[in-house]
């Protein structure tokens, strides 16, 4: 049974014109998003900036009201409940930690927080949970006295990794938790949460515009594309068969450590179509100006199952010639 089930998700903002600021359209940031977070995995969630996946994250978070769709966390529908509803089970790390870590607080006050909000334990109790989760996450417990400007870029994601764990939830939404970090210290953040994972059994929903990272640390992938899943399923099938255009074209820009080596790239041509006015067919097929386009107006492009586990949408102009056939 999936621990996270999110069903035909649609979030669409309105957007306002003229002199009495009257809604004359919607941006549809998400735009029917099906997908599973099952215990204990990590389910990465991977497109370009602007395709939506900060949206759906926040969303799942309660931060944003879903337009239609559902949400199930644990069999109960939380759609449109306040994060506050939801804090024991479901927190969130945020991708700027600077920005998301209250500079007037002290570590340990912040870190504690939640457990001073939930009333759970003793005092003594929450200074000890504290210094016990800055151990788990790689700092001192003497930090818990400092403040977060005293820290670099990667000790103030573990204080804010610490944070999310302090209520023991059962589903961490990662939105971009490395893409502002340096390289090295992004594979010292990776390794953390991985490690976590193994000791608490925790899930993941991580979301990223970077398909190595998300091909090291996830257990299955969804490619996201102007609001809606392209391709979802295990990584290593994902990665080793790409069915979906796009996600060929975002596997082509993963660069190779190797200067001598040149391959041949699939870069996608064109713009991102925009949210608010998106064309009729297929975006990613519209972008790139594929063959057999119109194709796609007129035919429906339902989500249909390659192999096991390993969803595709069926697009007459992205989709891989050899599903067509099959």
């Amino acid at each position: 049974m999936p621990l996270l089930s999110v069903s035909d998700l649609r979030v669409h903002f309105p957007v306002r014109g003229g002199i009495l600021r009257r809604t004359i359209g919607s941006c549809r940031a998400v735009d029917g998003v099906s997908l599973e977070v099952h215990p204990g995995e990590t389910l990465g969630l991977i497109g370009e900036s602007g395709c939506g996946k900060t949206t759906l994250g926040k969303t799942i978070a309660g931060l944003n009201t879903p337009t239609t769709g559902t949400i199930l966390f644990n069999t109960r529908n939380i759609t449109g409940l306040r994060a506050g509803s939801l804090a024991s089970d479901l927190q969130m790390i945020f991708q700027d930690p600077a920005e998301s870590l209250n500079s007037r607080m002290t570590v340990g006050d912040i870190i504690r927080e939640p457990l001073d909000i939930h009333k759970i334990g003793s005092p003594t109790d929450r200074r000890l949970r504290v210094a016990s989760l800055l151990t788990k996450v790689g700092l001192s417990p003497s930090a818990a006295d400092r403040f977060p400007f005293e820290f670099s870029g990667g000790q103030r994601q573990r204080i804010g990794i610490a944070r999310a764990l302090a209520l023991n939830p059962k589903l961490i939404i990662c939105d971009e938790p490395v893409s502002a970090l340096d390289v090295s210290v992004q594979s010292q953040v990776l390794n953390l949460l991985m490690d976590l994972q193994r000791e608490s059994g925790v899930s993941y929903l991580f979301i990223s515009h970077n398909l190595a990272v998300v091909r090291h640390i996830s257990t299955r992938i969804a490619i996201m594309y102007l609001g809606r899943i392209m391709e979802i399923g295990p990584a290593e099938a994902v990665t080793a068969r790409p069915l979906h255009a796009y996600t060929r074209a975002l596997l082509s820009a993963i660069p190779i450590p190797n200067p001598s080596h040149r391959p041949q790239r699939h870069l996608p041509a064109g713009d991102v179509p925009s949210p608010v006015n998106p064309p009729p067919g297929c975006a990613f097929g519209h972008r790139t100006n594929a063959p057999r386009y119109q194709e796609s107006i007129s035919h429906p492009s339902p989500m249909v199952e390659f192999s096991p586990g390993h969803w595709v949408l069926q697009c007459p102009c992205c989709t891989d010639s050899a599903l067509a056939a099959a």
